[in-house]
C-alpha cells in the first residue's frame, strides 16, 4: 500500500468506527463488528480507535459513561426479568 492508500485505508476505518459509535456499540463490539463484516483485522480497528480515543478525550469520556451506565440497565432488566420469570413459574396454589 502506498502512502495516500494507507492514509485512504485508515480514514475508512475511522468512519467505520463511526458508524459503531452512531449505533452505541462498545469497542470489542465494533472490532468484532468490523472483522465479521468488513474483514478488517482486529487490531487495525483497535489502534484506529485508540487513536481517535486520543484525538477526543472528553467525547470518549463521556461516551464511555453511556456505556457503562447501559450496561447497569441492562443488568438491572435483566435481573426483573428473572425475577418476573421466576414468580410467574411459582404453583400458584402455594403462596410462600
Amino acid at each position: 500500500m502506498g502512502e495516500s492508500s494507507s492514509a485512504s485505508y485508515i480514514r475508512m476505518v475511522q468512519h467505520l468506527i463511526e458508524q459503531c459509535l452512531l449505533f452505541h456499540m462498545s469497542k470489542d463490539e465494533c472490532i468484532e463488528a468490523l472483522s465479521k463484516h468488513a474483514n478488517i483485522k482486529p487490531v487495525i480497528t483497535s489502534t484506529v480507535w485508540k487513536e481517535l480515543e486520543k484525538e477526543n478525550k472528553e467525547f470518549f469520556r463521556a461516551y464511555m459513561k453511556d456505556q457503562e451506565e447501559k450496561a447497569l440497565e441492562m443488568e438491572a432488566m435483566e435481573r426483573i426479568q428473572k425475577m418476573l420469570a421466576e414468580y410467574a413459574a411459582k404453583d400458584p396454589d402455594n403462596e410462600d
